[in-house]
């Protein structure tokens, strides 16, 4: 069999397209495979799909390829333009890449395999090409992935926000909880953003008012966003961020009192653990602590005490048991402590409605493991487009369609 025809049935390739010839240059590492077409050949309009248009002339292109053993290979053609009467001179399309591509269709179904487990810029480095022609294939398959959502049936989302770079420029990610997808992210973290996803999910077959749950941080930009956009939405306040807010009381009051007591310097973590949860030597150092005299244990027992609200069985006991704490807490003499407090009892219904929606946190805990997994991969991205992009690629669950 000559080497003509046996690349010939490797690529797949039927009439019109022959390969003509085969150059291999083992110093530079390089294969090239020389595709071409019969004379008189005829192909059909790429855009309105009439058969039997005639050539009205050809464009040297050149895709890379999947490598021929450690050899680079690359698919060089004479791809024709042909005349449709009604669309016009159109460039045919070849059936090995998609349109403006300098890739072949299996070339990028590698890439995106590739990058879907390490970063790009890794990526990149070993296939010897640019990062940044990568990130045009990742965005062109994620927006084909992302048009192919269906939507129709979302009723419960879970929103959080995160920060795309240290310090600044923050992504608001929209989750759908029955089926632990992102299908939103966009930049910012204000009422806009919940416009912006209710204009999104109505354009993918969704109904804003359609959503019943949500599951919300307790931002005010968040709390208006959902009650202008998302009208019938019940509002669960995340179980994460309403034990934080304590967390950070009982932080403060550390902070304040340790200016007076030396013995509380290097103890931050311990206050900021469960018991179950120190180690050894944090177990240690708590118990030599005099902790009957320390404003710091007291407000650390109020924030064990409140994380307790989370074990009760029910919605009657739940609220029994939240007023209890609230009066604790507001009659602990401790500001920060308080302080909390105040901000709970504003709060009181989207808190207890967890007992209710039982949104599940460990589920916007998981989408966040993938997000921080999103920002490793674009690690060296040059704009939030394309962490968004990798944030859909690793949690949006979409439909690719990767050559085969």
């Amino acid at each position: 069999m000559r080497d003509t025809n046996l690349l010939q049935l490797a690529l797949g390739l039927t009439p019109p397209w022959t390969v003509t010839r085969a150059d291999f240059d083992p110093e530079a590492h390089r294969l090239d495979i020389e595709i071409d077409f019969a004379p008189g050949s005829r192909f059909a309009c790429p855009n309105c799909g009439a058969a039997d248009c005639p050539a009205y002339d050809t464009e040297r292109k050149t895709w890379r390829h999947l490598n021929f053993f450690q050899h680079q290979a690359y698919l060089n053609a004479r791809v024709p333009r042909i005349r449709c009467d009604g669309c016009g001179i159109k460039t045919v399309s070849v059936p090995w890449a998609r349109p403006d591509s300098g890739f072949t269709l299996l070339f990028e179904a590698l890439l995106m395999t590739m990058i879907s487990a390490m970063p790009v810029k890794a990526v990149a480095r070993i296939v010897g090409e640019h990062d940044t022609r990568l990130w045009r294939v990742v965005h062109h398959y994620v927006a084909q992935g992302r048009a192919r959502i269906d939507a129709s049936d979302v009723t419960q989302i879970a929103v959080d926000e995160t920060a795309a770079r240290r310090g600044h420029d923050y992504i608001t990610l929209f989750v759908d909880i029955d089926q632990a997808r992102v299908l939103f992210a966009t930049e910012g973290r204000d009422a806009n953003t919940v416009a912006a996803f209710a204009d999104d999910l109505t354009a993918h077959g969704g109904d804003p008012e359609a959503i019943e749950e949500v599951c919300i941080d307790m931002s005010p930009a968040f709390i208006k966003g959902v009650a202008e956009s998302l009208p019938g939405a019940a509002i669960t306040f995340d179980k994460f961020h309403a034990v934080k807010l304590i967390n950070d009381a009982v932080d403060q009051v550390r902070r304040t009192e340790q200016k007076g007591q030396n013995l509380l310097r290097g103890t931050r973590y311990i206050w900021l653990r469960n018991p179950a949860n120190l180690s050894d030597r944090q177990r240690e150092t708590l118990e030599k602590l005099p902790t009957h005299h320390l404003k710091t244990a007291r407000a650390y027992q109020i924030r064990l005490a409140f994380q307790e609200l989370y074990e009760q069985d029910t919605p009657e006991q739940a609220a029994w048991f939240l007023k209890r704490w609230y009066f604790w807490a507001t009659h602990s003499r401790l500001p920060p402590i308080i302080d909390a407090a105040h901000t709970v009892k504003r709060h009181w219904d989207g808190i207890l409605r967890w007992f209710d929606s039982k949104i599940a946190n460990g589920l916007i805990e998981g989408i966040n493991s993938l997000v921080q997994a999103a920002k490793a991969k674009a690690r060296g991205y040059r704009s939030i487009r394309n962490l968004k992009a990798m944030v859909y690629l690793l949690a949006g669950k979409l439909d690719l369609q990767l050559p085969a």
